[in-house]
């Protein structure tokens, strides 16, 4: 068996009603990398199965509006996060995502990307998951 798989990955997730983007961590390192960008479609739960499978995903990080915490309706993301709990048998946890999409910009313009808006949702969902793994002490 490859090394990779042994180890417990994390997955942010930036989530759009259009493209889902996606950033992966391990629990060694603590670093957010973007991973990619997946169409919000009638497949994203089997393109989502099939990353959680091969990254060994363990925890899922879901990027939240702070004012989805306050309302009694559920959102997008939290019904997505009690799917993946129940379907996948990861934990799931939710970090605020306010401005996350133009801090992420930002990061793109100073690192010299072309064509910003094909990867600001992957790099706002590595915003999102650094941002949990920053605030939030882990043990395996």
């Amino acid at each position: 068996m490859e090394n990779k798989s042994e180890i417990m990955h994390i997955l942010g997730i930036d989530y759009g009603a259009s493209s889902v983007g996606l950033a992966l961590a391990d629990m060694e390192t603590k670093m957010a990398f973007a991973y990619g960008k997946i169409k919000n479609d009638k497949n994203l739960l089997q393109k989502l199965s099939e990353i959680i499978e091969k990254e060994n995903i363990r925890i899922a990080v879901i990027g939240i509006p702070s004012y989805v915490n306050r309302k009694s309706i559920e959102y997008a993301e939290k019904k997505l996060g009690k799917i993946l709990q129940k379907t996948f048998k990861i934990k799931v946890f939710y970090q605020d995502e306010m401005f996350t999409t133009k801090i992420a910009q930002d990061n793109l313009i100073l690192q010299g990307k072309k064509g910003i808006k094909r990867f600001d949702d992957q790099e706002a969902a590595r915003i999102i998951l650094q941002e949990w793994l920053d605030e939030n002490v882990l043990t395996g």
